[in-house]
C-alpha cells in the first residue's frame, strides 16, 4: 500500500509464487527462469496483439482522484509518464523518463530537471517544462484533490525556466522526492487538463494510448505511433481481468493469454517441464498484513498483539499458498532499510497463551476477521488453526472488497483484518495515527521525519530501520509474509516484466514472434 494514497491497497492481486519463505529468506529452488532476448525486429509480428490475464480491475482510470495500484499496473508507464521511472529488474532504481537527467542542489533544497526534446503528448502537443511544472503545481495547490499530494509536502515551488527545465524547490531536504516523482503523482499531465475527465479519456505521453475499456472484462491499449522514444513492438495490448486461477489457467493453456500474471503456484503443473511455456518468478512489495484495530480493545493491551503474533505460523502460510517470504515487519527485502525482524514475536504457541492469561483471557477470547473474498481461504484457515491452539475462537468474515473498503478502511468497523499492503515504501503509514488500524507512536513520527530530511540515503536508512525496528517490537500489525509473483508466459513472447507485476506492469518491451 503506497503510503502516499488512501486504499492504495486496492492492488489485492494473488501474487503467491516462487519459494516458501523461511527463517526470513525463501527456500532455493535452483536457477531463476528468464526469458530469451528478443529477436530483431525482422523476427517479429508488429501487428501483434498481446493478451495478458491480470487478477484485479481499477474502479476507475482517474489517476489524480483514484486511488488504487491496479490503476497504477496498467496506465503508468504505459499510457502516462513521468520525470523518472524505475526499473524493477533492479530493485526499484530510478531511471531516467521524461527528463534525461537531473541536478541535486547541494544542499539538497533544489532540483534541476532537463527534458527531452521531442515528447508530445498523444494528442499530438508538444510536452514542454509548462507542462511538467503545472502538473506538480497541481499536487501542492491549496485544496488539491490529488491521493498523492502528501509526498511532496516538501515542495516550496515548481518552475520552468525554459521550455527543457523544471526547476523545484523545497522548503527542506526530502530524501523522498526522487522516488515520489517516480509514482502517480509524479506524472506529467497537459497543462490545463481537466482532472474530472480522466476517467472516461487519457491524454498521456507514452508508448500507447488508451484504446478502451470493456469494464469488468478487459482495457486496451494501442501503440503510439507518434511516440518519442523507441516505437512498442506490439499494435496493442489486451489485458483481461479473470480473478478465478482456474479459469486463468485454462485461459493461457489454449492460448487466449499469451501472459498469465499472478498465476497460482499449487497450480503450475500445465506449464512446468513444458517448452511452451516459461515461468517466471519475481519479487513484489505486496506485504500481507494482520492489522489489529489499534483504537480498541482488546487490541489496545500490546499482549494481546503479541500473544497474536506469536501464535500464527508463519512457514505454515507461506506453505498453504505456495509462497512468500516471511518479512517479520512491513519492509520487504528490496528496500534499502530493510532487515529481517523475523526472531521478534517468533511462532511461539506457549509463550502466546501465557500472554493472553496475563491481559486476562485465560478463559478464551472471541475475535472476527474481515478479509476481502479475493484471497484465498488457506491464509485465514491457518489463522483460525492458530489462534485456536491457543484458546481465540477466530471468526472469519469474507467482504467484496468495495465492502471491505467502507467498513473496515473507511469506517474502522473491525477487529482483525487481512489485506495485501501492496504498494512501494509504505511505511509512513505507521505514521498516521487516523490510519485504518490506529497505530500512534510519537517516536516513529520523529524518525522517520528526520529520515526524510536526512543528509545522505545511509542516514535515512539508518533512521527507518530504527523506525521499523520500534513498530515491529509493537506488534503494531502482524505481517504474514510478502509475496512472490509467479508469471506465465507463451513460447514465441518477449519482454515480459518480471518484478513488481501488480504495481506497474511495463509492456513497452512485449514483443511476440512472428508465424513461421
Amino acid at each position: 500500500m503506497r503510503h502516499r494514497v488512501p486504499v492504495a491497497l486496492a492492488a489485492l492481486t494473488l501474487l503467491f509464487a516462487a519459494a516458501c519463505g523461511t527463517g526470513g529468506e525463501p527456500v532455493d529452488q535452483g536457477a531463476e527462469a528468464t526469458l530469451p532476448a528478443t529477436p530483431p525486429a525482422a523476427e517479429l509480428d508488429l501487428d501483434a496483439t498481446a493478451n495478458v490475464r491480470l487478477v484485479l480491475e481499477p474502479t476507475s482510470l482517474n489517476t489524480f482522484t483514484t486511488a488504487g495500484v491496479a490503476l497504477d499496473q496498467v496506465l503508468l508507464d504505459n499510457v502516462y509518464q513521468g520525470l523518472v521511472g524505475i526499473d524493477t529488474n533492479q530493485n526499484g532504481k530510478i531511471v531516467p523518463r521524461l527528463a534525461t537527467s537531473w541536478d541535486i542542489a547541494p544542499d539538497g533544497l533544489s532540483y534541476t530537471f532537463h527534458l527531452v526534446s521531442n515528447a508530445r503528448f498523444h494528442d499530438g502537443s508538444p510536452l514542454t517544462a509548462a507542462d511538467a511544472a503545472w502538473s506538480l503545481q497541481q499536487q501542492i495547490a491549496p485544496g488539491t484533490k490529488s491521493v498523492k499530494a502528501s509526498g511532496f509536502s516538501s515542495v516550496r515551488e515548481v518552475s520552468a525556466p525554459d521550455p527543457a527545465t523544471v526547476l523545484v524547490t523545497l522548503t527542506e531536504r526530502d530524501t523522498d522526492l526522487l522516488w515520489n516523482l517516480t509514482q502517480r503523482g509524479g506524472i506529467v499531465y497537459k497543462q490545463g487538463t481537466d482532472f474530472a475527465t480522466l476517467d472516461g479519456v487519457a491524454n498521456g505521453s507514452g508508448p500507447f494510448t488508451l484504446a478502451g475499456w470493456n469494464r469488468g472484462a478487459s482495457l486496451s491499449l494501442a501503440r503510439n505511433e507518434n511516440y518519442w522514444g523507441d516505437k512498442a513492438k506490439v499494435a496493442e495490448v489486451v489485458f483481461h481481468y479473470i480473478k478465478e486461477a482456474n479459469t486463468a489457467n485454462n485461459a493461457q493453456e489454449t492460448g487466449q493469454t499469451d501472459v498469465q500474471t499472478g498465476a497460482d503456484p499449487t497450480l503450475l503443473q500445465p506449464f512446468t517441464g513444458d517448452s511452451g511455456f516459461t515461468v517466471l518468478k519475481g519479487n513484489t512489495t505486496d506485504e500481507f498484513t494482520l492489522a489489529f484495530n489499534g483504537a480498541q480493545a482488546p487490541f489496545t493491551d500490546p499482549r494481546v498483539r503479541h500473544a497474536i503474533r506469536q501464535a500464527i505460523d508463519k512457514n505454515a502460510i507461506v506453505s498453504a499458498v505456495g509462497a512468500g517470504t516471511r518479512i517479520g515487519s512491513p519492509v520487504p527485502p528490496q528496500d534499502p532499510w530493510y532487515e529481517d525482524l523475523t526472531a521478534i514475536d517468533a511462532h511461539d504457541p506457549g509463550s502466546a497463551r501465557t500472554l493472553l492469561a496475563e491481559a486476562g483471557f485465560g478463559d478464551g477470547l472471541a475475535l472476527t476477521l474481515d478479509v476481502p473474498s479475493i484471497y484465498p481461504s488457506a491464509i485465514s484457515d491457518v489463522l483460525v488453526s492458530n489462534l485456536k491452539e491457543v484458546g481465540v475462537t477466530l471468526t472469519v468474515r469474507p467482504v467484496e472488497f468495495q465492502n471491505w473498503l467502507t467498513k473496515v478502511y473507511t469506517n474502522k468497523d473491525f477487529q482483525l483484518s487481512l489485506v495485501d499492503h501492496a504498494e512501494a515504501r509504505d511505511l509512513d503509514n505507521y505514521t498516521k495515527p487516523t490510519y485504518y488500524f490506529g497505530y500512534d507512536d510519537a517516536g516513529v513520527r520523529d524518525l522517520f521525519a528526520r529520515a526524510r530530511t536526512a543528509a545522505s540515503d545511509t542516514e535515512r536508512d539508518e533512521l527507518l530501520r530504527q523506525a521499523t525496528r520500534r513498530i515491529a517490537e509493537a506488534a503494531a500489525a502482524d505481517w504474514l509474509f510478502v509475496a512472490q509473483t509467479t508469471t506465465v508466459v507463451r513460447a514465441g513472447v518477449y519482454g515480459v516484466p518480471q518484478h513488481e507485476t501488480s504495481t506497474r506492469f511495463d509492456v513497452s518491451g512485449l514483443a511476440i514472434a512472428a508465424r513461421k
